[in-house]
């Protein structure tokens, strides 16, 4: 389903003009359609075809005719990845080993460990026995241990791209090196230590969210607009009817909505206070902010995930019951404290604004913010440009979320400094303290993370 749809798009793609799209449709585009033999070792490419990971048909074109190993102009020739022979597919035994052994750990530790953690505990009569915290360790253990599978199973094949050869994604600007994550779909590590919901969200089938983002959430959105909530609820219900109808994956998705909003708020109003006046540098309590993150991140979504794992109705909620719904009042109360009708989020701003040095002199218009945006946005990609095959920048997809689109990016930046200052005004701070470009600096930063 997520190649064919994709390739559609593609093909109609092809025959718009090419004023009408977007960099990522102009990479992607297919104007002529493939011979049967061509269109079926794409759908049947064999590391791919059990699990996954999907990925376009540009992707497998440009594998297929070996233009994916060209090295970009203007670099040294001498920094090309050793290639056995004649061939033009660099060695990749090494990284794919690594893969394959990684692969096997995770699946040994599922068996492992799935005797030990699985629904019928969590179920049974022994779990009520133990006292709270142990209950909320073995949700999340739940939780790790049938992730656990998908981490054996997406890395394994990961692993089969790279031997391949199609997981080349150019050189690595840091290390010189091959680089091989072009069909990544997983990483353990930022899961399991992820601050935030869109650490955690992002690093999670990453494939199939850049399909969600550029096939749908991007595609449902005017030309020249911002998406908003119909491309968000259209997204949403694309995803819950791609995963299936059980209740548990509706429950999932609802909560997750809500955990994404107040991360966000507290991201916005909390975090700077373990930050630097300017925001440069962390301080010292910064460390115990993280780890406080990471622990709260993974107990609120041991909760969340849950549905996803016992799919019932009925299940999750004699599950919840059991950790007395903890997440839920969790979410009720943070709604409530970030809510602009009590004076806890105010209380909040007014203390970053008091840690602000003020600067006399600062143009903080409209077009003075939108004229600095747009130079700061050059600057980034010509960075981009200078570091990376030009066949990666173009291909390189963003997570379900942020659009990938210079006005779109201008805009949401521009909105974000007009609000803030607006803010600043009603409470009656000084405009002039804001700092234009590091306010546009840092959310062009958080664009690009995200």
């Amino acid at each position: 389903m997520v190649m064919l749809t994709a390739f559609c798009w593609n093909v109609q793609d092809g025959r718009l003009p090419e004023a009408d799209l977007s960099e990522f449709q102009k990479d992607h585009m297919v104007k002529e359609l493939p011979g049967i033999l061509d269109y079926l070792g794409w759908v049947f490419f064999f590391p791919a075809l059990m699990a996954g990971p999907a990925f376009d048909y540009c992707d497998y074109r440009r594998y297929i005719s070996t233009t994916m190993f060209k090295l970009p102009p203007g670099t040294d020739p001498s920094k090309a990845p050793p290639t056995r022979k004649k061939r033009k597919i660099p060695r990749s035994g090494t990284p794919a080993t690594i893969k394959a052994i990684t692969g096997t750990i995770w699946i040994f530790a599922f068996l492992k460990f799935s005797g030990w953690y699985n629904p019928a505990l969590l179920l049974g009569d022994q779990y009520m026995k133990y006292w709270f915290p142990r209950r909320v360790f073995q949700l999340y253990m739940l939780g790790l241990v049938t992730r656990m599978k998908y981490y054996g199973v997406w890395t394994l094949t990961e692993g089969a791209c790279i031997l391949s050869g199609i997981g080349y994604n150019g050189i690595d600007p840091k290390t010189g090196r091959a680089s091989w994550d072009r069909l990544t779909n997983i990483k353990p590590l930022e899961i399991e230590l992820a601050q935030n919901t869109r650490g955690y969200l992002g690093s999670w089938n990453i494939n199939t969210n850049a399909w969600l983002r550029n096939y749908m959430y991007l595609r449902v959105t005017p030309k020249g607009k911002k998406p908003g909530f119909r491309a968000t609820l259209a997204t949403f219900v694309t995803s819950a009817f791609w995963h299936g109808f059980y209740p548990g994956y509706y429950l999932a998705f609802v909560l997750a909505s809500f955990l994404q909003t107040i991360a966000k708020n507290a991201r916005r109003l909390i975090r700077p206070l373990f930050m630097t006046p300017d925001g440069s540098w962390p301080l010292p309590s910064k460390r115990y902010y993280d780890i406080f993150c990471i622990i709260l991140t993974q107990t609120v979504f041991a909760f969340t995930v849950a549905p996803f794992i016992l799919l019932g109705f009925r299940e999750t909620m004699i599950v919840w019951a059991r950790v007395y719904f903890y997440t839920l009042f969790g979410v009720a109360a943070s709604t409530a404290l970030f809510s602009r009708s009590l004076p806890f989020r105010q209380k909040l701003i007014q203390r970053q604004a008091a840690r602000t040095k003020p600067a006399e002199g600062v143009d903080v218009s409209i077009s003075s913010i939108e004229k600095v945006a747009r130079e700061e946005q050059a600057k980034e990609r010509m960075g981009l440009l200078r570091k990376e095959s030009s066949d990666s920048v173009m291909r390189r997809a963003p997570t379900l979320g942020i659009a990938d689109d210079p006005e779109a990016e201008i805009d949401e930046i521009v909105a974000e400094v007009k609000r803030e200052i607006e803010e600043r005004k009603r409470r009656g701070s000084r405009v002039q303290g804001f700092d234009v470009k590091k306010a546009v600096e840092e959310r062009l930063k958080t664009l690009k993370k995200s």
